[in-house]
């Protein structure tokens, strides 16, 4: 990724341009450009308290420790709106940290809004093609597992890796399926002082509209960033849904193997006509597409099913999973097109 692409901060989920281009209204169609879980947790019911009072501090309490359960984690915990928040965050504490230019570095390609983040904050980012490249940065991003690509970093790789580099930040939003990759576990409230793990909550559980996320560090990073995010920075609905959800482990359990099984499923109907696996998580995958990204999306949205293109690599096309079986129908017969010199052909 140069560093003109750092500044293109397009994402999946934006249903509604994919309608003023191709029509239909929003329930006709499938948004697979998102990696969002389409079998989402069964949203508990909401009490009058958790719509109508301000987030209690025993409620908050009890969603943290749900959450230091989930994570098999000892480290101090910050809920806020989504890792989105987190993110948001970071360049305000980089800015506390370093004093005068900034060396950030992100390996990329990767999701865009770290590098839109520090860049909107005015820091200049270099993008890396690996983990040798952040030695000696002041501030590092990694995916893990990585958006849109799919690649993994060991955690041994990373401990190792965060003796060399500054602040370093570790974005695990789409490791609920693959808990042996996260650094939660290695982490305690005495440190590493330098990581910050986030997690997001509405991708894996598919309640994205809550905007549920955490931050996971060492306590006094944590508390710097509790200071910054203020009182209230979830809400009532979000801690309601995550205290459950989060200690529903059968549930999670069900879901991964039914994620992995999907996963296979996709992996199988697209390489049949002809793409080729990048790579992918358990709750997206992206392929190389013969001609060009462009015409499948387009071939994909004239039978309402939207998926993702990303600027800086024109073949790639990202699926998220279909949920139920009639999604899976109508994306098998959508993919009932075989690209020929680079048209599709039915």
């Amino acid at each position: 990724m140069t560093g003109d692409q750092i500044e293109i901060r397009d994402h999946g989920g934006d249903l509604d341009r994919a309608r003023v281009a191709y029509g239909g209204a929003a329930g006709e169609w499938i948004d697979l450009s998102t990696g969002i879980n389409r079998l989402p947790y069964p949203m508990p019911a909401l009490g009058p308290a958790d719509l109508c009072a301000l987030p209690q501090r025993a409620a908050l309490d009890d969603l943290i420790a749900a959450a230091r359960d989930a994570y098999e984690t000892r480290a101090a915990i910050l809920p806020l709106a989504g890792a989105q928040a987190a993110i948001q965050l970071v360049p305000a504490l980089v800015r506390e940290r370093v004093a005068g230019a900034v060396d950030a570095r992100v390996v990329t390609p990767t999701y865009n809004e770290h590098a839109g983040a520090l860049t909107g904050a005015g820091i200049a980012v270099r993008p890396v093609a690996g983990l040798d490249d952040l030695v000696g940065a002041d501030v590092t991003v990694v995916v893990n597992p990585n958006n849109p690509d799919g690649r993994e970093y060991p955690p041994a790789e990373l401990i190792a890796l965060a003796k060399n580099v500054g602040l370093f930040v570790i974005d695990e939003s789409f490791a609920d399926a693959t808990p042996g990759l996260s650094l939660a576990p290695h982490l305690g409230e005495s440190g590493p002082e330098n990581i910050l793990v986030l997690r997001s909550f509405g991708k894996f559980y598919g309640l994205a509209g809550l905007r549920l996320g955490f931050v996971l560090g060492a306590a006094p990073l944590i508390a710097r960033l509790k200071s910054m995010a203020g009182p209230w920075a979830v809400s009532g609905p979000a801690i309601a849904a995550g205290r459950i959800a989060l200690r529903d482990a059968p549930w999670r359990a069900r879901s991964i193997a039914r994620l992995t099984e999907d996963c296979a499923r996709l992996d199988a109907l697209a390489i049949a006509r002809g793409w080729d696996l990048v790579g992918g998580t358990a709750l997206f995958r992206t392929y190389t597409i013969p001609g060009g990204a462009a015409s499948a999306q387009e071939r994909l949205a004239r039978r309402r099913i939207w998926s993702r293109v990303f600027p800086y690599a024109d073949d790639w096309l990202r699926l998220g999973l279909p949920g139920d079986e009639a999604e899976w129908r109508r994306v098998g017969e959508a993919l009932q097109t075989r690209t020929i010199y680079g048209t599709y052909c039915e």
